[in-house]
């Protein structure tokens, strides 16, 4: 099977190396500069597939840490923000792993996240019950991805919300090309089967 192709420093966008490189000094103000560019992605990939504000925050700030205490052996093997989203996913992974040990499991779950920051932006103009048609909408898609294996969830939100490209999936879930299209065809399949149950 297929793996991500890694990249070269040279393939590595000069400015960004420069930050990297920077940051890998101790230089704080590039490192303020690398989270300020990326804490927004971190925190969205994190919510999104632990449906826990806090949580989400609490993975956030461990994903910094990691990332600056692993920098220096950061070689270009993958874009950088490529390389956060792997950090991302091993974190929350490890997180579910902590609350399965502590039977925490069915005690966050993407209800929350939809009743906290799932309302979508509407516009003044937007009908009342068409917003609503889109708010129960919404709902269903997104209990029907807090249903799905946590590897499939994953690839798909990568894919779907995050719009990474089969490559960069592969190399943060650190699995072969073809799994993730695998991956994503059951996802895809469930998914599909699942809302179409709610709504029969």
């Amino acid at each position: 099977m297929k793996n991500a192709g890694a990249i070269s420093w040279s393939d590595v966008d000069s400015g960004e190396a420069a930050l990297i490189a920077r940051c890998a000094a101790g230089d704080e103000a590039a490192c303020a500069e690398l989270v300020a560019t990326h804490q927004r992605m971190v925190y969205s990939l994190a919510l999104n597939l632990l449906g826990d504000r806090d949580e989400a925050l609490d993975i956030s700030q461990e994903v910094f840490l990691r990332v600056f205490r692993t920098l220096s052996g950061f070689r270009g093997q993958s874009a950088l923000r490529t390389w956060i989203y792997r950090i991302v996913i091993n974190q929350v992974r490890n997180r579910q792993r902590w609350w399965r040990r502590r039977c925490r499991g069915d005690e966050v779950s993407l209800d929350e996240h939809l009743k906290h920051s799932g309302e979508l932006e509407g516009k003044q103009d937007v009908l009342p019950d068409r917003l609503l048609a889109s708010k129960e909408t919404a709902t269903y898609i997104w209990q029907a991805l807090d249903r799905l294996p946590f590897d499939q969830r994953t690839a798909l939100i990568l894919r779907e919300v995050d719009g990474l490209r089969y490559e960069e999936i592969a190399f943060s879930l650190d699995i072969a090309i073809g799994t993730v299209k695998s991956r994503l065809t059951r996802a895809r399949q469930a998914l599909r089967a699942d809302l179409l149950g709610v709504r029969s």
